[in-house]
């Protein structure tokens, strides 16, 4: 019985700490920088440990889980055209995937312009999805939500 209580346990805490995983390896961090009246970027930047990568937003093939962000409506705000990246993009094969995908190593800044209806303050809120691997393992996809203060 205790054996079988033990192996329940240590499965839990493998499972715990998997869903962690790729959120371990990543830390965020987030800003906004007025570009013109009442025009803002919003600056997502990922900084990537270890001999991770994160995939980009077109991964480039099925299977491996694109870095994607969701916006909260805001009735203050317009989100103008897509996410830019900018970091050094690395285009390679991958056998576990069966072709070639798309990632960033150490750092990329994920950059969304927001243009906002009045001058007053409010928030962006959202939440990126992600997932890293390295040369032998994947982490399980992780998902993290922030809050970017911009006007004002």
């Amino acid at each position: 019985m205790r054996t079988i209580l033990f192996t329940l346990l240590a499965l839990i805490s493998l499972s715990l700490n998997a869903q962690m995983g790729s959120a371990k390896q990543v830390n965020w961090t987030y800003s906004s920088k007025k570009i013109s009246d009442k025009t803002y970027e919003l600056q997502i930047t990922a900084t990537i440990s270890g001999n991770y990568h994160l995939y980009a937003t077109k991964a480039g093939i099925e299977g491996p889980v694109p870095t994607t962000f969701s916006f909260s409506p805001n009735p203050l705000l317009n989100y103008e055209g897509a996410i830019l990246e900018r970091g050094k993009r690395i285009t390679k094969l991958e056998s576990a995937w069966g072709g070639n995908v798309n990632f960033f190593e150490k750092t990329v800044t994920f950059v969304q312009k927001v243009k906002a209806k009045t001058s007053a303050k409010t928030n962006v809120n959202g939440k990126v999805e992600f997932m890293v691997c390295n040369d032998e393992m994947c982490l399980p996809p992780a998902e993290v939500t922030f809050k970017i203060p911009i006007g004002g």
